[in-house]
């Protein structure tokens, strides 16, 4: 599959040949509660009813609103996520969202992409 953007271009999507959803944020972004639900209607499309692992790249996110976090704990087609981030304010950003708010599979954050793909392609019991 090729990449495809969602969200009015605020982020990309792509079904790599791994068969990992990867799923990019345009750097800096405050996602909103409708960025979420555009975001996560992509990945049901590109899922097209199947359960794959999804790396989230949320490239320096600002913030993640209440709305928002709620559309993320909703159960989808993913089976495990991979949360990749760079920066303290990312990693904050991911501990407040799985602290308040239970995630719908297996989620972890990661700042390395390997470690992340490692993880997300490793025996469910893992």
């Amino acid at each position: 599959m090729s990449v495809a953007s969602f969200g009015d271009g605020k982020g990309t999507i792509e079904l790599r040949g791994d068969n990992v959803v990867h799923l990019r944020w345009c750097p800096g972004l405050s996602i909103d509660e409708a960025d979420a639900r555009a975001a996560t209607a992509a990945v049901s499309e590109t899922c097209c009813g199947g359960r794959y692992p999804l790396l989230v790249e949320m490239g320096g996110t600002s913030s993640l609103s209440r709305g928002a976090r709620t559309v993320f704990a909703l159960p989808g087609p993913a089976a495990r996520i991979a949360l990749l981030g760079a920066s303290p304010v990312d990693r904050v950003i991911v501990n407040y969202f799985i602290g308040r708010q239970m995630p719908p599979c297996p989620t972890r954050f990661f700042t390395s992409a390997d470690e992340a793909l490692t993880w997300l392609k490793a025996p469910a019991s893992q």
